[in-house]
């Protein structure tokens, strides 16, 4: 590993951490800030989860958050496979929170897979994929576990 690609590892790390604080802290704009412009978004293996460009996820995930009263994500186990400008990154994650009118922890897991891409301002994901592996106590009740 040459001091480059370890200078990558930890930009890109910093952009899932980005990520996980700004959905913590609901700052959909800091949000957007870790995608491409033209970025897909693909939540679509999470209960009631959806697929789209990464603004129209934007909204979407605003409108959802107002029936969560806290969240904290924790990334970890985070893989990289780089080509030039490009790196396909695998990362775990585990995510505790609270919905609206529930009284217990509601907690899921599972990896996120992005193919991010260098720009002129850092990494960035043009496509996220989340994989969902568990839910459990889901506010729909389907608990994957």
């Amino acid at each position: 590993m040459n001091t480059q690609e370890i200078a990558d590892r930890f930009e890109i790390a910093d952009v899932l951490y980005r990520y996980a604080r700004a959905v913590d802290t609901r700052d959909w704009d800091l949000w957007r800030s870790v995608f491409t412009a033209d970025a897909t978004v693909d939540y679509s293996s999470a209960p009631a989860g959806r697929a789209g460009s990464r603004d129209d996820i934007a909204a979407w995930l605003e409108e959802s958050f107002a029936f969560v009263t806290v969240s904290q994500h924790f990334i970890t186990n985070i893989e990289y496979s780089f080509e030039g400008d490009r790196a396909q990154v695998r990362a775990m994650f585990y995510n505790p929170m609270q919905f609206v009118g529930m009284t217990e922890l509601s907690t899921c897991g599972g990896n996120y897979h992005h193919s991010m891409v260098r720009t002129e301002t850092g990494w960035r994901s043009e496509r996220l994929h989340e994989e969902s592996l568990w839910f459990e106590n889901s506010p729909l009740g389907q608990d994957d576990d």
